[in-house]
C-alpha cells in the first residue's frame, strides 16, 4: 500500500466564504494535476478554526503542491471560458454559443474544463426581462465601476504568482495586495457604516492568490432550472428573507465525486439542518452567510451556524 501524505492548509479559514472556495479551487485542480495520487480533502478544528487538511499518496512538500497547482492555473489564464466575454450580464444567445462551443470540445476532445465553467455560469434557457441571460449568485459584478466578473478573472488568472498561491495556503493573510478582487470574501463590504471613515477612496486590499483559487471552485457549483428560474448549487433561501449560501465542513478525508454531493445535501438548505443526520455523513460544522446588494455591487456577510 502506498505511503500518504497529510499537508494542512494553514492560510485558509473554513468559516470564511473566500477560504472555503480556495480550498475547494485547489481540491479541485490538484486533483486534476495529479490524476493517480488519490487526492482527498478534510477539515479538521485546529485552536476554534477549521482548516483543511489535503491528502494524496506518495510524499509531497508544499512547494511540489504550489508548482502542480500553478502549472494548471497559468495554463488557464487564455481559456475561452474567461475570455468569452467580459460580464455574465449578456444576451443569452452570446452565452449559447460559448456554452455550445464548450459542450462539443468536451465531447469531441474530451476537454471538459469548458463545459463544467459553462454549467457553474449561466443557462441559455432562462431569460430575464431584457433577455440576458440567468447566471450564478456568484457572481458580485457585472461592469458598474470598471468592475467586471469574468474580465477579473481573466486578470486575476494571468497576474497571480507561485509566491502569491503560496501565502494564501499556507500563511496569515496579510491582504498585502491591491485590487482585483471578486468580492467573495467579507472584508471586501466596504459600507461607510462599517468603518470609522469613508472607505470609497481606500484602494482595496485582497488576497490575490486566494481569489485565484477560488475561481477554480466555481464548476462544483453548477447552476439549474428549477421552475421559472435558476438556483445556483448550495444558495437558497432558509430565511424569511434574502439569498444565503450554505456550506458544509467535514471530517473524513473524501475524493472530489464525494465532495460534489456533499456540497449538493438537500439537508444544508433547511432553515435548521439535521446536525444528527449531517453528523452521520461525517459533517461536523455547517456555515451560511447572506448574498447583500450595497449598491450595484454584491457581497458576501461574515458567516454563521445555522
Amino acid at each position: 500500500m502506498k505511503s500518504r501524505t497529510e499537508l494542512p492548509l494553514r492560510g485558509l479559514d473554513g468559516s470564511n466564504p473566500l477560504g472555503f472556495l480556495a480550498a475547494l479551487g485547489t481540491f479541485r485542480t490538484l486533483t486534476r494535476a495529479w490524476t493517480d495520487r488519490d487526492v482527498r480533502l478534510a477539515w479538521q478544528n485546529l485552536s476554534g478554526r477549521w482548516t483543511p487538511f489535503l491528502s494524496f499518496t506518495d510524499a509531497a512538500s508544499e512547494a511540489d503542491v504550489v508548482d502542480a497547482l500553478q502549472l494548471l492555473l497559468v495554463a488557464m489564464a487564455e481559456h475561452t471560458a474567461f475570455n468569452f466575454a467580459e460580464n455574465l450580464k449578456l444576451p443569452a444567445t452570446e452565452f449559447a454559443i460559448f456554452a455550445k462551443e464548450a459542450g462539443s470540445l468536451a465531447r469531441v476532445r474530451n476537454e471538459t474544463v469548458g463545459a463544467e465553467f459553462a454549467g457553474a455560469f449561466a443557462c441559455e434557457a432562462m431569460i430575464n426581462e431584457d433577455g440576458t441571460v440567468q447566471d450564478t449568485a456568484f457572481r458580485t459584478m457585472s461592469g458598474a465601476g470598471h468592475q467586471h466578473f469574468l474580465k477579473f478573472m481573466a486578470e486575476i488568472a494571468k497576474t497571480t504568482t507561485t509566491q502569491q498561491l503560496h501565502a494564501a495556503l499556507f500563511t496569515p493573510w496579510s491582504y498585502d495586495e491591491q485590487k482585483l478582487s471578486l468580492r467573495w470574501d467579507p472584508a471586501d463590504d466596504r459600507r461607510y457604516a462599517l468603518r470609522w471613515n469613508d472607505p470609497s477612496g481606500d484602494v482595496i486590499r485582497t488576497v490575490r492568490g486566494a481569489n485565484r483559487l477560488a475561481i477554480e471552485a466555481l464548476p462544483l457549483f453548477p447552476v439549474a432550472p428549477v421552475s421559472n428560474h435558476l438556483e445556483t448549487t448550495g444558495f437558497g433561501r432558509p430565511h424569511a428573507r434574502g439569498v444565503f449560501w450554505t456550506w458544509p465542513i467535514w471530517e473524513p478525508a473524501i475524493s472530489l465525486d464525494t465532495c460534489r454531493s456533499v456540497l449538493a445535501l438537500p439537508e444544508l438548505q433547511k432553515t435548521q439542518p439535521n446536525r444528527a443526520l449531517l453528523s452521520a455523513r461525517g459533517i461536523a460544522e455547517v456555515f451560511r452567510c447572506e448574498r447583500i446588494t450595497v449598491g450595484k455591487f454584491r457581497n458576501f456577510t461574515p458567516s454563521f451556524s445555522p
